[in-house]
């Protein structure tokens, strides 16, 4: 079954302003590129060359202007609006006649990763369920947080207040076709969102739910504020001037 990428480019980007009233934060450089070149050059290198992006009304013809259909980059962009942020499970249901019943990667805008062998860990066209993928940070209370018992996810908690434990869930989810009928069933938070952390409880309960650690290798970043764009920015200019390769080029990615 094909494996469709999505691009979640959305929100209001108020950690951000007043830069973002006048563009979209995944616009925005990260060093030398725009930010969203960073999760779709994830997606290429995994393979996924069906994507979709889903932006605000303001800021299509931007998106347009920059990747177009993706045609000379070998891919199939397509485009949706979303009216009004409500949430990362918001996609689904946004997403749904794009993704047609097929399985989905999904990877937030802002998201940036980096690590050798992490494609190998997309790459899986045969999702059974979902899966997330985890990473330590010192700040977790800012993310949804598994609860990891006997090397099994007990609960994902969305922001909590009290100590869980030191990994966060990333921008990065794969779930099979069962993901638009569970996302139609999420009702709103008290913040007003379809939460995702919700979306993923479910495969959780029906122990579909599976999950990949990535470690000390691997390098993510949310880059939704201006001090995690200038750390993403100082890391993408070290690795290409001590290693002379450009991360994010989706010019040069072979597919």
């Amino acid at each position: 079954m094909i494996n469709k990428g999505i691009i979640l480019a959305g929100g209001s980007g108020s950690r951000l302003k007043p830069l973002t009233k006048v563009i979209s934060k995944h616009l925005l450089p990260l060093y030398d590129k725009p930010m969203i070149y960073y999760p779709l050059s994830t997606l290429i290198q995994a393979g996924i060359n069906h994507i979709l992006i889903i932006t605000d009304p303001k800021n299509l013809y931007n998106y347009k202007t920059l990747l177009g259909n993706g045609k000379k980059y070998g891919l199939n962009i397509n485009y949706e609006i979303q009216t009004k942020p409500e949430g990362i499970a918001q996609s689904f249901l946004i997403a749904e006649k794009f993704l047609k019943n097929s399985n989905c990667t999904l990877i937030l805008g802002d998201n940036f990763f980096f690590g050798y062998g992490l494609s190998e860990k997309i790459k899986n066209k045969n999702i059974s369920g979902a899966k997330i993928f985890i990473h330590p940070v010192k700040n977790p209370n800012n993310y949804g947080v598994p609860k990891i018992v006997k090397n099994k996810i007990i609960k994902i908690y969305e922001k909590p207040s009290k100590f869980i434990s030191n990994y966060a869930v990333t921008g990065l989810y794969q779930y099979d076709n069962n993901v638009v009928r569970y996302a139609k069933t999420l009702k709103k938070s008290k913040r007003g969102e379809y939460e995702i952390t919700d979306l993923n409880n479910i495969y959780l309960k029906k122990k579909k739910l599976n999950y990949e650690i990535l470690g000390k290798s691997y390098t993510w970043l949310d880059a939704g504020t201006f001090d995690d764009m200038l750390d993403a920015s100082l890391f993408v200019r070290t690795i290409q001037q001590r290693q002379g390769f450009s991360i994010g080029n989706i010019e040069k990615i072979k597919k």
